[in-house]
């Protein structure tokens, strides 16, 4: 890195800039004096001048400076003047809504999806109800607005789809904050707009509190406009030559448009790790351009008049493409490549791709921050330096086959610790699906489809016969595709890791590689530089390992210490790679988990020897009708898929002992449908019944399917997880039926799975939605009024720590008697909130409190995290400071 300062420069300007992302205020100045501390010796170690160590450093303070100063005009004007005004606190309060009445002009394409239209408005003159006068246009900054529209008909979202960047519009609505994450490690809407400069929502309800104004003057978003319309009619060229799902994927294969593919099939591509086709990028731009040199050559064009074509096709193609921070980034790299070719001083990749990132992140500080953008030079940069490393090992190959593995490979490695952060999976067969596949990709579906969608211009039927076997392939493709992810036991999950970690996973494999390849040169030096004849005597073998370097005899057994290192490398890999497979709570300690899923119930228990149960796992309540299908959302949002396999994937969760559906309600069971596709259950337990749902038969069915063991909880069972924690059954009570014979009941509140879990000391009722009839049962059994007068002994104590509250703290449950009789330390409600059930009734919580016991509830707290350990419990929760 000596001799390549635009490289250190550029790594200098983002370190200071990660400095002042992480740490603002005493801590940002500690690291960054001690930073400049330790500047000499990094100095000393890397032999570096110290005039150009001054210059790193001073580039890391400018980073540092230029990110906060950009970070700390990113404030809304909104929030001030609500503040300011005589609408008060409440106006701007977490949960506050304001009516407002804007006027701006679209700043981004509108996304119709079922009845809801998405899109980003910048403010020009913003009224609140309340205030007497309008906020000027000047004052408001430009500030932006996401907006989302609720479509009344058919009818309104088609002329939604009409409106193009560059619009003015005039609309009333209601002003909101985003919401933050709720759940440890949960995504945060309101972070990520922050990093889009949106601090605000405005939702409004129906086009009819939209007024369109007509196109005044040209401006660069209207052209944006152009863009979309053209990008527009590419899409719809597609779905003439491609038919049904093919369309969608030739969409995101060509022009970006990745939204448009079936989810199923994008699932399909994400778990195999193959989403990164869908992304135009650097291979997109490459054949690209490639094609457009070969037909320049063909056409007898010069190579300085091709040089020019091609310049200027780039930035149309960026824009066509979606202007994305992966394909900016390639036609950076390629429009400065071409300059710098016609100049004569292309000569390293590295400095190409410094030069973009720079240009980049002056331009948007905060694509830092993106996932696209990370990946996209960390990939880049991983096949410039890892590439040659790697093409030693595939000699015994073919030499295309060969740039195309090392390739391939070098991609995984580098991506491997970025992918598992954000999206914590990782296939097994991730390797071998993008060394098939990518390959025949590349070289086919994406030209042959580019060549089908160019020639349909001209005649639609050339295109269409064109379009022909590259559908052929997709079709193979996708064949191949759903039989790899068919394979189980393929799939991981990894906690995200520590930046540290990261680090050391790429120092780690760049210096094994570095000292390997370094060995092998040594070894060919020394063989190359020996005498032409061998003497045949017994010491000829150790003389061949002899060679002759700067005047100086070379031995062997001056590399050892070199091997040593190596073997020490490798297994620092292998330690990171275990310690990183780890699941975030390590044993020792046990661990119950309330999770917010909204209006429903969800808990996670890891005892302290590591066995994960599942209660429940919340659920998505929908009361549409079916005349009203054109409502849903192409991947409508169920909240097992989107919160509780993503948080037992981040946590490091590859495995269930066991998943317990407490019963089949939905808010309990919904969520557990993708829980049961996507991990490994050893057992599901339930309450011996089942309700008359689809969803209830769905999830049976996939129990059934996988070979999961169904069980049936009953009064008395008891379960010894490990040997500091068991689980007894309270209630359903044992019924008459046929062993062996699951009956459907409706009552299915009533009949929710009871148990009171023991834990290294601690004790937890989990309560599910039982009424109060089945409390009165369960107190009466306990009281010994029953035939099974018993089960009060196999309870250690009445006294508990920590109860669920049953039915989200509704009035039909949690009496005065049970309260009374487990005198609970704390009470935990899990409900969704501002739900429309008006969870928890104020009746309930005030009985709560009165007992003494302390209320956590998650439509207030967000997740509830209780820590286990000799009998004391630490709690802490999401929406407030942790630990």
């Amino acid at each position: 890195m000596r001799h390549r300062p635009l490289v250190m420069a550029v790594c200098s300007w983002i370190a200071g800039s990660a400095l002042a992302y992480f740490h603002e205020g005493s801590a940002f100045w500690l690291f960054w004096l001690g930073t400049w501390l330790v500047l000499p010796l990094l100095g000393l170690i890397s032999r570096c001048p110290w005039k150009k160590l001054l210059i790193y450093g001073l580039i890391f303070s400018l980073g540092a400076a230029y990110w906060s100063y950009h970070d700390g005009r990113n404030v809304s004007r909104l929030s001030e003047w609500l503040a300011a005004s005589d609408l008060g606190t409440a106006a701007v309060s977490e949960s506050g809504q304001t009516q407002v009445q804007v006027r701006g002009m679209l700043l981004s394409p509108v996304e119709v999806d079922g009845d809801r239209a998405d899109f980003t408005l910048r403010i020009e003159s913003v009224s609140f109800t309340g205030l007497q006068s309008a906020v000027r246009s000047e004052d408001a900054g430009g500030e932006k607005l996401n907006v989302q529209l609720r479509l009344a008909s058919i009818e309104e979202a088609a002329a939604a789809s009409g409106w193009r960047r560059g619009q003015r519009l005039e609309l009333e609505g209601t002003l909101e904050r985003p919401n933050e994450a709720r759940n440890f490690g949960g995504f945060d809407y309101r972070k990520y707009l922050r990093t889009q400069r949106v601090h605000w929502l405005l939702k409004a309800a129906g086009i009819s509190s939209v007024k369109v104004e007509a196109d005044a003057k040209i401006s660069p978003s209207m052209l944006l406009g152009k863009v979309d319309a053209a990008r527009g009619g590419l899409g719809e060229r597609i779905e003439r030559l491609f038919p049904d799902w093919q369309a969608g994927y030739m969409k995101g294969l060509l022009i970006g448009l990745a939204s448009e593919l079936e989810p199923e099939k994008y699932a399909q591509f994400s778990q195999l790790g193959l989403t990164h086709i869908l992304a135009i990028s650097g291979s997109h731009v490459a054949i690209n351009v490639s094609l457009i040199f070969g037909v320049l050559r063909l056409c007898r064009v010069t190579r300085e008049s091709a040089y020019r074509i091609v310049f200027l096709f780039i930035p149309v193609y960026v824009l066509i493409t979606g202007f994305s921070p992966s394909v900016i980034r390639s036609g950076l790299m390629t429009m400065i490549g071409i300059y710098l070719l016609r100049r004569g001083f292309l000569k390293d990749g590295l400095n190409v791709l410094s030069a973009a990132a720079l240009l980049m992140l002056l331009w948007e500080p905060y694509y830092m921050l993106n996932v696209s953008f990370q990946l996209s030079f960390i990939v880049t940069a991983g096949l410039i330096v890892f590439v040659p490393l790697l093409m030693p090992y595939l000699r015994w190959l073919p030499a295309k086959a060969a740039g195309a593995a090392a390739i391939t490979v070098a991609a995984q490695l580098v991506s491997f610790p970025l992918t598992i952060y954000y999206f914590n999976q990782f296939s097994l067969l991730s390797l071998a699906a993008n060394m098939l596949l990518v390959p025949i990709i590349g070289m086919i579906a994406l030209p042959g489809g580019t060549a089908a969608l160019l020639l349909s211009a001209l005649w639609l039927p050339l295109g269409e016969w064109i379009a022909y076997p590259v559908r052929l392939l997709n079709t193979a493709t996708f064949i191949v595709t759903e039989w790899l992810n068919a394979r189980s036991g393929f799939m991981t999950y990894w906690k995200s890791p520590s930046l540290m970690w990261m680090a050391i996973f790429y120092a780690a494999c760049y210096l094994l590689l570095y000292f390997r390849h370094r060995s092998r040169v040594v070894r060919q030096a020394d063989l190359e530089g020996s005498d032409d004849t061998q003497p045949l005597d017994p010491l000829a073998k150790q003389r061949a390992w002899r060679g002759r370097r700067g005047g100086k005899w070379l031995n062997v057994a001056k590399l050892r210490p070199e091997h040593l290192l190596q073997v020490g490398l490798a297994g620092l890999l292998l330690v990171q790679l275990y310690l990183g497979y780890q699941p975030m709570n390590m044993k020792g300690k046990g661990h119950v988990q309330f999770i917010d899923v909204g209006q429903g119930d969800c808990a996670l228990i890891t005892t302290p020897e590591g066995r994960n149960i599942l209660v429940d796992g919340g659920g998505t309540v929908s009361f549409r009708k079916p005349e009203e299908a054109w409502r849903n959302r192409r991947e409508p949002f169920e909240v097992g898929a989107k919160t509780v396999v993503p948080l037992l994937k981040k946590r490091g969760i590859n495995r269930l002992d066991a998943v317990i559906l407490t019963h089949g309600d939905q808010d309990h069971a919904g969520g557990l449908q993708a829980v049961l596709e996507q991990f490994a259950v050893d057992a599901l337990l339930i309450n011996g019944s089942l309700s008359d749902s689809s969803t209830i038969a769905k999830l049976m069915d996939t129990a059934l399917h996988k070979g999961i063991p169904i069980y049936a909880a009953r009064q008395g069972m008891g379960l010894k997880l490990d040997a500091a924690t068991e689980l007894r059954i309270l209630s359903p009570e044992p019924d008459a039926s046929p062993q062996g014979q699951v009956l459907y009941s409706k009552k299915q509140n009533h009949e929710s799975i009871v148990f009171v879990l023991q834990m290294t000391g601690a004790t937890f009722l989990f309560t599910g939605d039982m009424d109060e009839a089945a409390e009165y049962r369960v107190l009466e059994e306990l009281a010994g009024e029953s035939r099974t007068s018993n089960l009060a002994n196999r309870i250690s104590s009445i006294f508990i720590d920590v109860m669920k509250i049953a039915h989200h703290g509704s009035k039909t449950s949690t009496s005065a008697e049970w309260l009374e009789y487990w005198r609970p330390a704390a009470a935990v409600i899990s409900a969704g909130a501002s739900n429309s059930y008006g969870h928890p009734h104020p009746s309930v919580v005030e009985r709560i409190a009165s007992s003494g016991s302390r209320i956590y509830r998650t439509d207030q707290h967000g997740e509830v995290q209780m820590e286990v350990e000799n009998g004391r419990i630490r709690v802490r929760y999401k929406l407030v400071s942790p630990w």
